[in-house]
């Protein structure tokens, strides 16, 4: 008697088949799909525009109002004072500040003859001399706002002091004329463009009726 398979299990298997063959493609689609666009973790795009040649863009000079510019600089006189006579107990950042190289704020406000003699004081060499780590700190106050005694030349009023594991030291009034240099065809390095942008440079730094607070180590 010969053997055959009747239609209705025939078309039974060829569904079977059909349906397994499906299951496997939407399982790689899906593989496929989420390997592709992940959900479960953000993705970083880029949208890019590219305008038209119909732009204009209008350019117009926006030179500083005397005010603006006399309130700029009193502003960066109390931040050189600051940044001058602040001491921190973190050394490496105290020689970035104070030092000649990239991130040297105290180099990029003076001029050369200024920064030579802030070099000289001796808490500069106490930085880079016996002390690798400061067992002290002197913070800086400013009192009240620079006053101007002529063009380009300023006093502030600081007020000085460290603090160290016994205590802290006396606390000390200081006056401090700074005179400061404007040069329009000044260059400054592209890492100074934030902390100076107007390139002003301080060519006068003296202490009056006294000694500069940073001639005096704190051990």
């Amino acid at each position: 008697m010969q053997r055959r398979v009747e239609p209705p299990i025939l078309l039974s298997r060829l569904l079977m088949f059909v349906f397994a063959g499906t299951a496997v493609v939407l399982f790689v689609l899906f593989m496929t799909l989420g390997k592709m666009f992940p959900l479960n973790r953000p993705e970083v795009f880029f949208v890019t525009t590219r305008p038209t040649s119909s732009t204009v863009v209008q350019i117009s000079e926006m030179p500083p109002s005397a005010e603006n510019m006399d309130l700029y600089k009193r502003a960066f006189v109390m931040e050189y004072v600051r940044a001058r006579n602040e001491v921190e107990q973190n050394t490496s950042f105290m020689r970035q500040k104070w030092g000649n190289a990239d991130g040297g704020v105290i180099a990029a406000w003076s001029t050369p003859a200024v920064y030579q003699a802030f070099t000289r004081t001796e808490m500069f060499t106490a930085l880079n001399g016996e002390y690798p780590e400061f067992e002290f700190k002197c913070p800086v106050d400013i009192i009240g706002t620079p006053k101007m005694f002529r063009e380009n030349l300023y006093t502030v009023k600081m007020r000085f002091y460290c603090e160290y594991s016994g205590g802290q030291t006396t606390v000390k009034d200081y006056t401090i004329r700074v005179g400061l240099t404007v040069d329009d065809n000044s260059q400054i390095q592209w890492t100074n463009r934030l902390d100076n942008p107007l390139g002003l440079k301080v060519s006068e730094y003296t202490v009056e009726g006294g000694a500069d607070p940073l001639d005096t180590v704190h051990k």
